[in-house]
């Protein structure tokens, strides 16, 4: 099974932020070691938006940041046409970057890793980590 990241849990695991949990990250690294631990391309999309408004620091520019991460075995799952209908469809809040992660995570059977109390609480079959544990 794939474990997907949250947007904030990519960031937590890559600057070594003590806000992930001890399982999440082993969660996390077991995943990437077996080439299934992955992200949403809306993840890339949110980080940079969070770069530009000053909420996140990063060490290098978010291009060379993605495709650092790419080149350590990190998968990007595309946003298509399914992925798009599937999260307009969704029984959630309306944050669209969240929609098109758990509808990325329910088209592609992965687990979630999210610290988004909204999700961690939705009632859905949805596999879901708290990537604060």
């Amino acid at each position: 099974m794939f474990v997907l990241l949250d947007t904030h849990a990519l960031i937590w695991l890559d600057q070594d932020d003590p806000s992930l949990g001890a399982e999440a990250r082993k969660r996390a690294d077991l995943a990437l070691q077996q080439g299934r631990l992955a992200v949403s391309a809306i993840s890339f999309w949110e980080t940079a938006m969070l770069v530009t408004k000053g909420r996140v620091t990063m060490a290098l520019p978010t291009a060379a940041w993605r495709r650092d991460l790419l080149g350590l075995g990190l998968l990007e799952f595309p946003i298509d046409g399914d992925i798009g209908i599937v999260a307009a469809q969704l029984d959630l809040h309306g944050d669209p970057a969240d929609r098109l992660i758990v509808a990325t995570a329910q088209i592609k059977g992965a687990a979630l890793l999210t610290a988004d109390q909204p999700l961690l609480q939705w009632d859905n079959a949805l596999e879901r980590f708290d990537a604060r544990r």
